[in-house]
């Protein structure tokens, strides 16, 4: 059989596959035309969906309905208002822009309060023309005006309590006991505060009782203008055994040092008994200085 006989195809198949060709290049047509047409159409509705999307966020965020309408022209009201209370309608009213009162809608959400007609124009976005124009017309109620001048003063006078904490101080020509005054009355000296009442009563007790004022100045940085607040008493001191007690003993008196408590144990061992405080002159540990701040506060 020769060859070209065997793609022979008789003229009726021959119409029909030319009728599948031309039916298939139709469909594969028409689908590209539906699928360029769906794609377009669901673009737009993405965009759509954006848009509508974008426009409930920016509502969302606004928090505040506005009768605004851009297309009209607005007709500026000056009325009587308070900032603290005034809605978005009213503020518009006055010819605030929408982002000046979603300005002030938000100072307000975050706790600030207008105390003051000047506070209104610190608002981000007054300009100084529109400050000018409202400010006669700023009402700002009772309830949020600062404290009336009587108001703070007793506020204030009751602040300056006598407390603990924060004692009255003494005022010029007052005074106090030295020896019998505890740290919350100190305190009340001028000058004097809680660590310089402590070492007040800490050298009292150590040395068994002032008896003079002028032994504060022993106590270092004590101002001396202090003095001044305390009254001289004849106190009946505590005393020390002089003949009684050992070199360590000795030596915790603020007057007595090591070697001056070791020379009066020395003495007492190698001569006896001190009967007076004329016998520590003999000693060359103390000085006529010494021996006199002693002598209140021996016993024998």
């Amino acid at each position: 059989m020769p060859q070209r006989n065997f793609f022979y195809l008789p003229r009726s198949d021959r119409r029909i596959l030319l009728g599948c060709i031309v039916v298939f290049i139709a469909a594969v047509a028409i689908r590209s035309v539906f699928s360029n047409d769906g794609k377009t159409a669901r673009q737009e509705s993405k965009a759509t969906t954006n848009s509508m999307a974008e426009q409930t966020l920016r509502s969302r965020s606004n928090n505040i309905n506005y009768r605004y309408d851009e297309g009209n022209e607005r007709v500026v009201e000056l009325f009587p208002f308070d900032p603290n209370t005034a809605d978005s309608t009213q503020l518009l009213r006055l010819g605030l822009a929408p982002y000046q009162v979603r300005n002030i809608y938000r100072y307000r959400q975050k706790g600030g309060t207008f105390r003051h007609k000047e506070d209104f124009s610190r608002i981000y976005g007054i300009t100084e023309k529109q400050y000018r124009e409202i400010e006669p017309y700023i009402c700002i109620s009772a309830d949020y005006r600062q404290a009336t001048p009587r108001y703070a003063e007793e506020t204030q006078t009751a602040s300056v309590r006598d407390t603990v904490m924060y004692p009255i101080k003494l005022k010029d020509g007052q005074t106090i006991s030295l020896n019998l005054s505890d740290t919350a009355q100190l305190k009340k000296v001028p000058g004097i505060g809680s660590g310089y009442a402590r070492a007040i009563v800490s050298y009292r007790e150590r040395l068994g009782g002032f008896v003079s004022v002028n032994q504060l100045v022993e106590i270092k940085g004590l101002p001396e203008s202090a003095l001044d607040y305390f009254r001289e008493e004849h106190a009946k001191v505590k005393k020390i055994a002089v003949n009684n007690l050992n070199v360590n003993q000795l030596r915790k008196h603020p007057y007595i040092s090591f070697y001056q408590a070791k020379a009066i144990v020395d003495y007492r061992r190698l001569k006896g008994k001190i009967n007076s405080i004329d016998d520590l002159k003999l000693l060359k540990e103390f000085t006529s200085d010494d021996i006199e701040r002693l002598r209140p506060y021996l016993a024998y």
